[in-house]
Formats: C-alpha cells, sequence, structure tokens
C-alpha cells in the first residue's frame, strides 16, 4: 500500500522547512503569498491534504462560506471566484456565491439574511460602510479583498504600483495629456489608483484629468464615455478596468477615432476580456486566482480559530503591453 504523503515530503519537495509548511496551513496570512502559492502547489501534486481545525464550538458547523462579489457579471471576478471556490474545495467546504450590484445596501441584507448559514465572509470589493462591516466581523470571521481596514485582515492587489506603471508605460510613449476613468465611487482601489496617479503626474511631468463615466464600470459605461473622451482630445486613457477600456476602444472606433493611432488605452486587471479584442488592450495583470484562493484559505484558517494579522497581503501587478498604446500622434 502507498504511503501517504507527509508534511515533510511537501517541505523537502518545495525546499522550505516543515514549520514553513505548517504555518502556510495553518496561518496562510504569516507566509510569503509566492512560498505559500508554490506550497499549496506541491501539496497537490504530492495528494498532501491536512485535516482542518476544528472551529470554536460557538459557531454552527455548517462547512459553508460565503464570498460576495459586487458584480458576478463583471469578468473581473471570474479568476477571484475560481480560485476562491477552489480552495473551499480543497478544504471540505461549500462556498455560497453572491453579488450586490455594486449597492452596499443591498449588500448589508444579502448577508445578514444568510449569516446563519455560513461559518465565515469572504468579501470581495466590499462596497458596505466601515460599521457594516465591523458587524458581520463581530458575527463570523471576514477577510476583505480590495478593501483595507486596519482591524481586519484583506489580501490587495498592489494597485498603486499598477498605475504606476500604466503611466510610466504612457510617459515613455511621449503621451504628456491622460483621462483617468474612474470606478464605482464606494471602490478603495480606485481612490489608492486615482491618489497614486496625481503623485506620480508629478514625477513624470504629465497631465491628469478624472472622469467618471457611470457608477457601474462595465463595457456600456466605456462605450457610452468614448464622446466624452474624444471632445477632451486627451491622448490616453488609464481605465479603472478591462470592461470599460474594451467599451471604450469600441465606442471610438463607433465614433470614428481608431486605437492607438487617435487615442491610447490601458485597462486594469487583465481579464481574458483584454487579449481577445481587436486592438489587444494593454493592461495591468493582477493575479486574481491566486487572490481568491489566499484570501479563500485565510478565511477557513480562522474558521479553524487562526488569529490572522490585520497587515494587508499585497500581491503583485505587472504591465502586459499589447496594441492599444503607442506613441501620440501630432494634435489632431
Amino acid at each position: 500500500m502507498q504511503r501517504r504523503p507527509t508534511i515533510k515530503d511537501v517541505a523537502a519537495r518545495a525546499g522550505v522547512a516543515p514549520s514553513t509548511v505548517s504555518r502556510a496551513f495553518a496561518h496562510p496570512g504569516r507566509v510569503n503569498a509566492h512560498t505559500a502559492q508554490e506550497i499549496f502547489e506541491v501539496a497537490d501534486e504530492l495528494g498532501y491534504h491536512r485535516a482542518p481545525a476544528a472551529p470554536p464550538s460557538h459557531r454552527p458547523r455548517t462547512r459553508a462560506v460565503s464570498l460576495v462579489v459586487s458584480d458576478v457579471t463583471n469578468p473581473f471576478y471570474s479568476r477571484i471566484i475560481l480560485g476562491a471556490h477552489e480552495a473551499a474545495l480543497e478544504a471540505g467546504y461549500s462556498m455560497v456565491l453572491t453579488h450586490s450590484s455594486e449597492e452596499g445596501d443591498t449588500e448589508q441584507q444579502i448577508l445578514e439574511r444568510t449569516l446563519d448559514l455560513v461559518e465565515g465572509v469572504l468579501l470581495a470589493s466590499s462596497r458596505m460602510p466601515a460599521g457594516a462591516i465591523r458587524k458581520i466581523a463581530r458575527q463570523r470571521p471576514v477577510i476583505l479583498l480590495n478593501r483595507r481596514m486596519p482591524e481586519t485582515p484583506c489580501v490587495l492587489i498592489d494597485d498603486a504600483r499598477g498605475v504606476e506603471l500604466a503611466a510610466q508605460h504612457l510617459a515613455g510613449l511621449g503621451h504628456t495629456d491622460v483621462t483617468y476613468m474612474s470606478g464605482p465611487h464606494a471602490s478603495y482601489a480606485d481612490g489608492v489608483r486615482w491618489q497614486a496617479l496625481k503623485r506620480i503626474a508629478d514625477e513624470l511631468g504629465i497631465r491628469v484629468r478624472r472622469t467618471n463615466p457611470h457608477p457601474e464600470p462595465t463595457m456600456e459605461a466605456g462605450y457610452a464615455a468614448a464622446r466624452l473622451i474624444a471632445d477632451q482630445r486627451t491622448t490616453a486613457v488609464i481605465a479603472y478596468n478591462d470592461a470599460l477600456g474594451v467599451g471604450l476602444i469600441k465606442g471610438l472606433s463607433a465614433l470614428g477615432f481608431s486605437v492607438p493611432e487617435a487615442v491610447s488605452v490601458v485597462g486594469f486587471d487583465n481579464v481574458r476580456l483584454s487579449d481577445v479584442v481587436s486592438p489587444g488592450l494593454t493592461t495591468i495583470a493582477a493575479p486574481l486566482q491566486m487572490q481568491g484562493q489566499t484570501g479563500m484559505r485565510n478565511l477557513i484558517a480562522m474558521v479553524g480559530g487562526a488569529h490572522l494579522s490585520s497587515d494587508p497581503l499585497v500581491l503583485p501587478v505587472s504591465l502586459r503591453e499589447r496594441e492599444s498604446t503607442a506613441p501620440p500622434r501630432t494634435i489632431r
């Protein structure tokens, strides 16, 4: 009979100490995100599974956890959902998926109705006010994705670095006038990106402006914003997400403006949509599936009694250059 793999086998294959493997499973937030990911991948290859710790007795044992996203139709969330689902399944948990249509009040109502069904809550880009999140966190373990609160564990994308990479790329091509197409007003990531863009604009010597096309950052909103962008005579746009960027490209084309000849466009997130549109969308790639996995593993560790640091776990980003950016033409 084949011997079951042990924690020492995983450690040897991953090139880390057994204590690091143990900590990755019991307290994921205390291990470097890339190291933890390598450990989990090796564990999957070897068939190693750690029995989940028993949760405190006062919590209901439903073996279910909740993932709440702001808009399930937004392609940004597909990889997060996949990663979270994989991590929940790996730990023997069911995942209850709901979405709030970008409405904080709806999100709070959904959670209040479903809280008795789950042992923990993973909030992806929550639009609820901080007080509402604290109320939920007093009743169940909570992990935040793309939102930071001092007392709550969170897994973030490096939004500031992402918008810096986008601005540096455009400045390097010769653009001096850049418009930022913003996201929902309650978005934590949107605020971080705008503040970082204003800071680096001064360093790069470029002008930046902000426009809010629609409360929901969809392709339709990007398409509708094309006339505004054309009237601004800006030479480059950084979109809050790829959906806005793709919609803008389509809208500009419908008005007779080609991308990148008339306007360069940079998106954010690197969802699959960005690679199939023509021209391909230059974008900031974020490890969304890893974010979903990490957030869910941290949540299940908390359900099992782990006490995680509230210091944010920040995942790195990179620039994916495609055909939607080029040096600016002379003034049209």
